[in-house]
């Protein structure tokens, strides 16, 4: 009889579509894997890419889908608030860095200066940055202007020498170096902030509303995730081939900026999450006006 159970739950699972909302941009990369079909397992998973962040924040509202690629600090704030999404593992944690075209001599520099940064308020190195600046004795949005648009528009702008600082995540710093250099690794800054020796939980997988019940489909779907990330680091040159069909960057651009990226499955990882949380908030509660309870962190 269990027996009889267990098929007919598997049954159910394989017949079963689950959708992944993942962004387009540099994250395509760890699951390019699922994309060319390198990876699967015992569930049906399609990845569907979103742009920006209205966008997906409308989609995990209205539990368009059941699994979700989102910015750890994107999706605290959206659970703060009611949304029923729930942490099941993070897999980036180095990809942001500061870019200039001038002279930068420390955060404190920056004022009177605009920086650019990508997608939109309340992103992660959004978040950061702002921070960073409180610690230096700067206010945000007074001292610094904030201004944000897509990275490809950053990085035209930046080329043409219209823009002098960036905040942005690979490959999109790499497409700027040959007019700027590198001027702030943002992992670095946290990692003495915080002693952690991960970096800063960017981002991870989340599933969205009652189907956190379903221990066993969520199980499989975290397996191929995870199979994913792996394949795509071991890789590198077969999935770079399988992103650049997807975004639309040159592969030497795409394969120098992984010197500066790394993606990593991690599911045990609630300390470092709830550290980076708590400490965003207590210093910049604007952009974590409330830290997420256990409910946050699937179980």
């Amino acid at each position: 009889m269990k027996k009889l159970i267990v098929f007919l739950l598997l049954l159910a699972v394989l017949q079963f579509p689950l959708t992944l909302l993942n962004p387009f941009g540099p994250t395509i990369f760890p699951v390019a894997p699922i994309l060319n079909k390198n990876v699967t397992g015992n569930v049906d998973l399609t990845v569907e890419f979103w742009k920006n962040l209205d966008d997906v924040i409308a989609k995990v509202a209205t539990k368009y889908a059941k699994f979700v690629v989102l910015p750890i600090t994107t999706a605290a704030n959206l659970y703060t608030k009611g949304i029923d999404i729930k942490l099941v593992g993070v897999h980036e944690w180095k990809v942001f860095y500061l870019v200039s075209n001038t002279d930068f001599k420390g955060l404190k520099s920056l004022k009177g200066k605009t920086v650019y940064s990508a997608h939109g308020r309340g992103q992660t190195v959004d978040v950061l940055l702002r921070y960073l600046l409180t610690k230096e004795g700067l206010i945000p949005d007074k001292d610094v202007k904030f201004a944000y648009a897509p990275p490809q528009e950053i990085v035209a702008l930046f080329n043409s020498g219209k823009i002098s600082f960036a905040a942005l995540p690979e490959p999109f710093v790499t497409m700027c170096l040959s007019k700027g250099k590198i001027v702030l690794d943002f992992q670095e800054k946290w990692n003495k902030i915080s002693n952690s020796k991960l970096g800063i939980p960017i981002a991870g997988l989340f599933v969205i509303g009652d189907i956190s019940k379903y221990k066993n489909t969520i199980l499989e779907v975290e397996k191929i995730f995870k199979e994913s990330v792996s394949y795509a680091n071991t890789h590198v040159d077969e999935s770079l081939e399988i992103t650049s069909k997807y975004l639309p960057i040159p592969k030497p651009i795409l394969k120098k900026s992984l010197e500066r990226t790394q993606f990593k499955y991690v599911s045990d990882c609630k300390d470092e999450v709830s550290k980076f949380l708590e400490t965003m908030h207590n210093l910049y509660k604007e952009g974590i006006p409330k830290i997420p309870d256990e409910g946050f962190y699937l179980k």
